[in-house]
């Protein structure tokens, strides 16, 4: 199976889950994890795939579900899981399964569906002299982007060398995290059917007007060539997934995570999500059906969910979460992640998801720039994608 962790905690509870398997079928010698960088995952996989190699399952991400499913890449996993005793499929949450479904057949199970929330390190806002912290300010309902914004200002003006806020992976590229941001003013990459780009609509100009002060003017989040990792000490917030709190593990500073804040349109959640496959082209497709509904049963989704949140109805307690996960405190988890999956929605996918990406990617350079036209690089960015959205 393909995967893009490599972290020896998550990669120690999968091969303990492998090893249990293979106890009780002899017939099954080997099972590995391969760690692909998630930089270049996707391209890595289809060329797997593509050659005499492919894995027999992998990880996909959700910005690729459309492709992979729409292509016949994935096996239907239906049959198997329903077939196997206490797997109860009918208890995954509709809104997980919903990229991985079509009609009554799953192409990927959603092993990971992450909501991305706010870390802050509230050691550094206290040396910054923040004194309203944003759990503060959740329980007086001022939680927003205006004042999560003027928070991490306040930090990278007062501590030299540090950053206020981090959107995690941007870095000037993957602009899906954004959506993290945007989705707050009422704006999408495109709308719902995918035949709409979203870009140069009303919402995503103040969205990104908002995003462009909060770099350029008020230099609250770094620009571009400037890199700060949160979870090394170097940024006061970052925004990311919550299945990232590996990462705090053992960490000198005291933290805590809230929700994304609510923008001036609407309180909106977003999830990443990785789902995994079964590849119709691997060689081992019964055997690696079988093994998927083994990896995934209710008691193995109870040992992933310390690091990858469940889509089991039953296990999205704050109860259940927390002994599965120590690092969060039982409201932690049901603010960020229980009601972060029943409310959020997705990040961005579409078909031709790698061209769209490409062409996003390339459209949106000029607005990394201080003077930029925000309203006429959004323009392109539609001029340039509305081809590939009408076909």
């Amino acid at each position: 199976m393909t995967v893009w962790t490599n972290n020896k905690s998550q990669l120690a509870i999968f091969n303990g889950i492998a090893d249990a398997y293979k106890k009780s079928h002899p017939n099954i010698s080997s099972i590995t994890f391969d760690s692909i960088p998630i930089d270049g995952y996707t391209t890595s996989l289809t060329a797997q795939i593509a050659g005499s190699s492919p894995p027999d399952l992998a990880w996909v991400l959700e910005r690729d579900a459309p492709d992979f499913v729409a292509s016949g890449a994935l096996t239907n996993l239906a049959p198997t899981f329903d077939k196997t005793a206490g797997y109860n499929r009918a208890e995954l949450l509709p809104a997980a399964t919903k990229l991985w479904q079509r009609s009554d057949k799953l192409f990927a199970y959603p092993f990971s569906t992450s909501p991305f929330g706010v870390f802050y390190n509230k050691e550094m806002l206290a040396k910054a002299g923040v004194t309203q912290t944003p759990d503060d300010l959740v329980k007086s309902g001022d939680w927003t982007w205006e004042n999560a914004e003027k928070i991490a200002a306040r930090v990278a003006s007062r501590l030299p060398g540090k950053s206020g806020l981090v959107i995690r992976d941007f870095d000037f590229k993957m602009w899906p995290v954004l959506a993290s941001v945007w989705r707050g003013f009422g704006a999408d990459a495109w709308s719902a059917d995918g035949k709409s780009c979203g870009f140069d609509s009303p919402q995503m100009v103040d969205a990104m007007t908002f995003l462009h002060r909060a770099i350029f003017v008020d230099k609250a989040l770094p620009g571009p060539g400037t890199t700060a990792d949160f979870f090394a000490g170097e940024s006061g917030m970052t925004v990311t997934q919550i299945s990232r709190a590996s990462l705090l593990q053992d960490k000198p500073f005291a933290w805590s995570i809230v929700p994304l804040p609510k923008g001036p349109a609407v309180d909106a959640q977003v999830i990443g999500q990785a789902g995994i496959g079964v590849l119709t082209k691997g060689k081992h497709v019964d055997a690696a059906q079988d093994f998927l509904a083994w990896f995934t049963n209710p008691e193995n989704s109870a040992k992933l969910a310390q690091y990858f949140p469940p889509a089991r109805k039953s296990q999205l307690n704050a109860e259940t979460l927390a002994k599965a996960s120590p690092l969060f405190s039982k409201e932690q988890l049901q603010a960020v992640v229980i009601d972060g999956i029943t409310n959020g929605a997705v990040l961005p996918s579409h078909t031709d998801n790698a061209k769209l990406t490409t062409q996003v990617q390339a459209a949106l350079d000029p607005l990394w720039k201080a003077d930029a036209d925000i309203p006429s690089v959004l323009g392109e960015v539609c001029k340039t994608v509305n081809p590939t959205l009408s076909q």
